[in-house]
């Protein structure tokens, strides 16, 4: 995995001057936490850095990409990261945004914020090396803390599902241009994003991504929403979970939301908690129009005669059949990836 800046050399140094004894076992019990849903707390930090952030890494990474994709005039000046981890999600943020200045990263876990501390002043990056890490929540920030992008990265797993109207709108009111979701691609992980597209729609947000559509969700029953990345194993990593094959796949779920009325134009805000305008909005295709297509959700299924694609559009999942006689389309189809945008023929 290829970090940003010198953080490579910075997670391989901390993991030397810190042990990585018995790593397999701590690696083992950090999978069986993680598929319980349990939290960040008492996690093994050495185990946590080589198990888990390369695919978290990845997994930022394609989300971020997706809001590129769909604002692509997006160009936030401050982040804040809340639940930060080791800073995974901000190291995404800044290979994905040149024009990120300043970053506030908030994290309740001591270690992991010592953690993050650490990879910051050794990560190369200017904004992270004058990052502010906070031992705080979201909910004991200052009210005045805001910022042109927020992200909050598999950190609402650590709370249930009742909360998370509460925390839609504590997160909202420190949003001057973009809020970023990112969960495990679990249906528990997919009930808790829902759960805020629901509450922050009532409140005039406009969804980027992964909908692309204001409608209500059309998952029913036990389907869910979610995407998968391939991650390439380190030798450590194997070692680490005792792997026989050199990669994994991570299945993530997200949500990207944007306050509303989106604008071609603006300025941002010169520091967190310092509103100045807001920052340029504009969806894809630009002046406020939306790509006519929908989300790629599961991957292409080819044969000799049709590509099919499932995908959510305009407010319902459906298959789309294409014919393998229609040859631009069908060529585009076999290239196209499980949550990419299938935009329709005019």
């Amino acid at each position: 995995m290829n970090y940003p800046g010198t953080l490579n050399e910075a997670v391989a140094q901390w993991l030397a001057q810190n042990g990585q004894g018995a790593l397999a076992g701590k690696t083992a019990d950090l999978s069986a936490s993680y598929r319980k849903g349990a939290t960040s707390s008492h996690v093994d930090a050495a185990a946590y850095l080589v198990a888990r952030v390369p695919a978290t890494f990845a997994a930022n990474a394609k989300a971020q990409q997706a809001l590129g994709d769909g604002l692509p005039d997006f160009a936030p000046r401050t982040l804040l990261d809340i639940g930060t981890g080791p800073g995974t999600a901000s190291w995404a943020a800044l290979a994905q945004w040149p024009t990120l200045e300043q970053v506030l990263q908030c994290e309740q876990d001591k270690a992991f914020a010592a953690l993050a501390a650490a990879l910051n002043a050794a990560s190369g990056l200017p904004p992270l090396r004058n990052a502010e890490v906070l031992l705080k929540s979201e909910a004991t920030l200052a009210s005045e803390v805001r910022a042109d992008l927020v992200i909050a990265s598999y950190m609402l797993a650590e709370l249930p599902l009742e909360d998370m109207a509460r925390l839609a709108m504590c997160l909202w009111a420190r949003t001057d241009g973009v809020l970023l979701l990112l969960e495990p691609g679990t249906p528990q992980g997919f009930a808790r994003l829902r759960k805020v597209r629901d509450v922050l729609l009532g409140q005039g947000a406009s969804v980027i991504a992964p909908c692309t559509h204001q409608l209500p969700c059309p998952m029913t029953g036990t389907d869910w929403c979610h995407f998968k990345i391939r991650v390439q194993r380190s030798r450590e990593h194997m070692h680490a979970k005792q792997a026989t094959v050199p990669f994994e796949d991570e299945a993530y779920s997200y949500l990207v939301l944007a306050k509303a009325p989106l604008s071609p134009s603006g300025s941002s805000p010169n520091k967190l908690g310092e509103r100045q305008g807001s920052p340029s909005l504009s969806f894809a295709g630009g002046g406020g129009r939306r790509p006519e297509g929908g989300r790629v959700l599961a991957p292409v299924a080819i044969s000799k005669v049709a590509a099919t694609l499932r995908l959510c559009a305009d407010g319902e999942v459906r298959q789309t059949v294409i014919a393998s006689r229609d040859k631009p389309a069908y060529k585009r189809a076999k290239k196209a990836q499980w949550g990419d945008v299938w935009e329709f023929e005019p």
